[in-house]
């Protein structure tokens, strides 16, 4: 696709900036009061709060949300919304699958500023932003560690964020319904206690032969990207394997690290 102007450009940075709310930020059961207190939020919340009931419910999830889990893939264009189960020790379930509306960059890690590429690795929701200039936005933690070693003493760029206006130049981009139930389900289960959401991004699926495939044939021009996508592997399969988002730590010598996962469970899917 066409790169965007430098105006855009320009906005784009501004849109994931202003006005913050850190993840961490207010005890349990403040934090959904004070995002009420924002006209988008306030309205999505009643737009969408018993429809995500339903899917939640609908889905073997628990209500109010818990173990909030997001997952995007950059060559499918979409983002998933995995959430505990109501019965503890049971897998996590697929809630909502949401499509990603504009692309930007190619496949392969974002390692400085103003290359329009979106991040891959492993993430967590740092910031909302209920008055973004994109509608709603939850702010993507890049760059990490291994983000900042592999930026090479050049500026990584930051302000990554999920949100919504379907514009982006190095963003996760929905339409704005879709960033409304993700934004109310994040805020929901943050006000429910969960302060670390992950965000795990990928360039495709990598149990995938096809996704297996396209990353050989761009490992083969760019070899730098086969070492990086082999380390993305272990933290994509332990989720398969334990049906529980993995602990992925990221290391300041540009690697990964996977804490061992404590058990083994099948991996149960909205529908399945």
């Amino acid at each position: 696709m066409p790169r965007l102007s430098s105006v855009l450009a320009v906005l784009t940075a501004l849109v994931c900036t202003a006005p913050l709310l850190a993840a961490s930020e207010a005890r349990a059961g403040d934090f959904l009061a004070r995002q009420r207190r924002y006209p988008r939020v306030k309205a999505a919340l009643a737009q969408h709060q018993a429809t995500l009931e339903d899917s939640f419910r609908a889905a073997g999830a628990a209500w109010p949300p818990r173990g909030l889990f997001i997952r995007s893939f950059k060559d499918e264009a979409i983002t998933e919304l995995w959430a505990a189960a109501e019965h503890r020790n049971e897998p996590h379930v697929l809630v909502r699958t949401f499509p990603v509306c504009r692309g930007s960059g190619e496949l392969g890690p974002k390692r400085r500023e103003g290359d329009y590429q979106v991040p891959e690795g492993f993430y967590r929701v740092s910031v909302f932003n209920p008055s973004s200039s994109y509608h709603l936005s939850l702010g993507v933690s890049y760059p990490n560690a291994a983000d900042r070693f592999h930026s090479a003493g050049q500026p990584p760029g930051g302000a990554i964020m999920i949100h919504g206006n379907c514009v982006t130049i190095g963003c996760i981009p929905l339409q704005d319904g879709p960033i409304e139930e993700l934004y109310v389900a994040a805020v929901l289960a943050r006000d429910a206690g969960q302060t670390d959401i992950p965000i795990h991004i990928f360039p495709c699926r990598l149990d995938d032969p096809n996704c297996q495939a396209r990353l050989a044939a761009e490992a083969a021009i760019r070899p730098e990207l086969a070492a990086f996508w082999d380390g993305l592997v272990a933290g994509y399969l332990a989720f398969l394997q334990t049906g529980a988002p993995p602990r992925v730590d990221a290391r300041k010598d540009g690697t990964y690290h996977l804490d061992p996962p404590r058990e083994r469970r099948p991996l149960v899917a909205a529908g399945e």
